[in-house]
């Protein structure tokens, strides 16, 4: 059942504060639209910019280091140095000879080895709605290796997004935020279990049972982390649109005269605020909600100690929810 929660909002100094993570010493970072990855202090009063990675950060990530793992939309996967000189690596700025788009959010295993999701290979991070309308399925579900090799791990995804380890780390699961859905790979040893379909661009092939972690969350899945409670945390950006499915089922001529609209005629996100967290066997254990009179499109989701952290897009501040007891 549906829990509506008090939302407590925590101003940042950029727009669009996407993802949410917080630190051994209880900060929270977040990264903006202008390229800052900022860290704002456990009760919230005051944020500082660390550093600026001259793109767009989205899914950020604690790397074995101590490094910040920073999925930035327009670079690629990078890792930043931000207790010291704040240098920047570019870990991954291309996959099989060709740029990535839209790298979006990622985990981490204990060995270093980084699963990260590929958006699109059309459209970037400032024109997301149009590979949602054109429905392009040429999301990915990427490997680095500790090594530095990047393998495909599955192709032919929905807007692939959120990507989340277990905490036993026996599979690695990512959201297909045009499907509504998140994907299940089964991994032993650090790898994929043989016989995963891998799939290709533009690919429909469905996934089997064992395959999906959850059918039917109650919109849009966006980012999703394993929190300190051990549960699966998505957050749901916004609830099902009737136009959008209809465009994503309606043939190709449809989709592009629906891509030539003013952006302020396309399908938007309704305001919502909304999070779910699933355990290991994807039942359902926490659905809450939230009043979007002040903060809305939650984007990122981590909960920490009982208390949920959020993102948005296209807000200008993080926010929270405290899980009930």
């Amino acid at each position: 059942m549906e829990t509506m929660l008090p939302l407590t909002v925590v101003p940042v100094p950029g727009p669009g504060a996407e993802d949410v993570l917080v630190g051994r010493d209880g900060r929270v970072w977040t990264g903006t639209a202008d390229g800052a990855v900022i860290a704002v202090t456990p009760d919230g009063r005051r944020s500082e910019r660390v550093v600026h990675t001259g793109g767009r950060p989205l899914g950020l990530e604690w790397l074995p280091d101590g490094r910040l793992l920073v999925c930035d939309a327009r670079r690629g996967l990078l890792a930043v140095d931000v207790d010291g000189t704040g240098m920047i690596e570019e870990l991954v700025t291309e996959v099989d000879g060709a740029a990535m788009v839209f790298t979006n959010n990622a985990a981490v295993a204990a060995d270093g080895t980084i699963w990260f999701s590929d958006s699109s290979r059309h459209w970037g991070v400032e024109v997301w709605k149009s590979d949602l309308i054109e429905h392009t399925r040429s999301g990915r579900l990427l490997r680095r290796a500790v090594d530095g090799s990047v393998t495909t791990v599955l192709d032919g995804l929905a807007f692939a997004n959120g990507v989340a380890l277990l905490p036993d780390e026996s599979a690695v699961l990512v959201a297909e935020c045009a499907l509504g859905r998140i994907r299940r790979v089964g991994l032993s040893g650090g790898l994929p279990v043989a016989g995963h379909v891998v799939g290709s661009e533009g690919s429909a092939v469905e996934p089997s049972a064992e395959q999906l972690f959850v059918a039917d969350l109650p919109g849009y899945p966006d980012n999703i982390s394993c929190g300190s409670d051990g549960l699966v945390w998505s957050a749901v950006a916004s609830p099902p649109d009737p136009v959008l499915g209809m465009l994503q089922r309606a043939p190709q001529r449809v989709r592009d005269l629906a891509l030539r609209l003013p952006d302020a005629l396309k399908p938007a996100p309704k305001r919502t605020v909304r999070v779910t967290a699933h355990d290991a066997d994807g039942s359902l254990v926490h659905d809450l909600s939230a009043d979007a009179a002040d903060w809305h499109m939650a984007t990122g989701v981590r909960e920490h100690d009982g208390r949920v952290w959020l993102g948005s897009l296209v807000e200008p501040a993080l926010a929270y929810v405290d899980v009930p007891g």
